[in-house]
């Protein structure tokens, strides 16, 4: 099967990997939009899922092919199931989205009610609430689809997928190890890392659909110099020296889409209002612990049950009448915020306070002894010593600080009166 691709070009895909698109677990992913409500800031942004999932498993198999193009495994087949592992993971890896962003797993259930038979054996908080991942373990290991893995790929079963996908899985690692070296830890990278396939497909994707230029990146110099690196006889990704600077570069466009893109002011507060309704006490939308019926649960099935609630917030999404922002303040001293927020409250106005946080990277948040560290190698300094790319470049400590954007929102009928009153006030 070939796909034509508006990123990519042409992808092929082979006939397991026909038969897992055709699923409905994944078709339900034409229904889910990549951006959420980003298409209100950037109307060409209607890109969803489908595509991205297919995009990425794409990009891990070049991502694969270049890290071991000269690598001798002991067995083309392990090579071959290695390969197709990753790609498979790469395809799945969004398959439990819910509907719109992330706001809306607030309304998912306990974890113990989806019965993810996988858990059992783990050591997992089942008490805690649900969230995509957990559906998307649930999908590719216990519905029709874990069967269309096993009956398509003899060698790949649906659990292997599953601990590519989530890194955090115990499993009996010796699947994933040839030459007495253990590849989990590489392949599970290629998935999800500081430098993976979604990134990489994503930030060219919604830079292409959004019509602007944030997420341009290099990416084929980038997966050239990809290679791997033994710790402990566990394969990590690598990165080569001279690509360095192409991967501070990759980081900075994700940083700027995160602040111009991700966090536009007309994407945050239908969030913002999204929340509002899920948590409010007639909110009616649920999501349910059944995977038959989730799939049912798309944007399109949110939008038809948000026209139909009396609720406020509900029908502002619906009717397109979101609060307007009053007040834009970057990296502001928390006591000001404060001092706002009593400002807002003494004189009588109604907002929706929003701050936006990111990082440069999870590196700054994330223990190094409990990260997956990607390195940096040299290919002609033979003496040069691998390195943590955190160390490597002093990009991490350039950004080491969070942007943070605070936003004031108000009813679009008090703009005019709270705008009037903070060019009257001192704040």
């Amino acid at each position: 099967m070939e796909i034509r691709d508006p990123i990519h070009g042409s992808i092929q895909l082979n006939d397991g990997e026909e038969a897992v698109i055709d699923s409905i677990e994944f078709q339900r992913l034409r229904e889910i939009k990549q951006l959420g409500f980003s298409e209100f800031s950037f109307p060409g942004a209607t890109h969803n899922r489908f595509l991205h999932s297919i995009g990425v498993s794409h990009v891990a198999g070049q991502v694969f092919d270049s890290i071991f193009r000269a690598y001798p495994f002991t067995k083309v087949s392990v090579k071959a199931r290695f390969r197709q592992t990753v790609k498979l993971a790469a395809l799945l890896h969004d398959i439990g989205h819910g509907p719109l962003s992330h706001t809306t797993e607030q309304v998912m259930p306990i974890l113990d009610k989806l019965n993810i038979k996988i858990y059992n054996d783990q050591k997992i908080d089942q008490t805690r609430q649900a969230n995509h991942e957990d559906y998307t373990i649930k999908f590719v290991t216990d519905s029709s689809l874990a069967e269309i893995i096993r009956n398509n790929f003899v060698d790949i079963l649906p659990e292997h997928v599953a601990y590519l996908i989530d890194k955090n899985l115990s499993c009996d690692e010796s699947i994933f190890t040839d030459n007495s070296i253990n590849f989990r830890p590489l392949l599970s990278q290629i998935v999800s890392s500081e430098l993976d396939a979604d990134r990489m497909d994503y930030l060219e994707r919604d830079s292409f659909f959004c019509g602007i230029n944030y997420g341009k990146i290099d990416k084929d110099w980038l997966m050239q110099n990809l290679t791997f690196h033994l710790v402990d006889q566990k394969a990590y990704l690598a990165l080569n020296r001279r690509a360095l600077y192409a991967f501070d570069d990759f980081l900075i466009s994700r940083h700027h889409m995160h602040l111009m893109v991700y966090f536009h002011h007309k994407s945050i507060i239908y969030e913002e209002m999204l929340n509002r309704y899920l948590t409010s006490k007639d909110c009616k939308f649920f999501l349910p612990s059944d995977s038959k019926e989730y799939i049912n649960y798309t944007d399109y099935k949110l939008y038809e049950h948000l026209d139909t609630v009396d609720n406020e917030w509900a029908q502002r999404i619906a009717q397109r009448k979101p609060y307007r922002v009053a007040l834009e303040l970057h990296n502001q001293d928390p006591e000001r915020i404060e001092r706002l927020e009593k400002l807002f409250i003494d004189k009588g106005f109604d907002v929706i306070h929003a701050s936006s946080n990111v990082r440069l990277s999870k590196y700054h948040s994330t223990n190094p002894e409990e990260r997956m560290n990607i390195y940096v190698v040299d290919q002609y300094d033979r003496w040069d010593v691998p390195s943590p790319v955190d160390s490597a470049t002093q990009i991490f400590q350039k950004y080491e600080g969070a942007r943070v954007i605070d936003r004031f929102y108000v009813a679009p009928e008090k703009y005019d009166a709270i705008k009037k009153m903070l060019n009257e006030t001192k704040y």
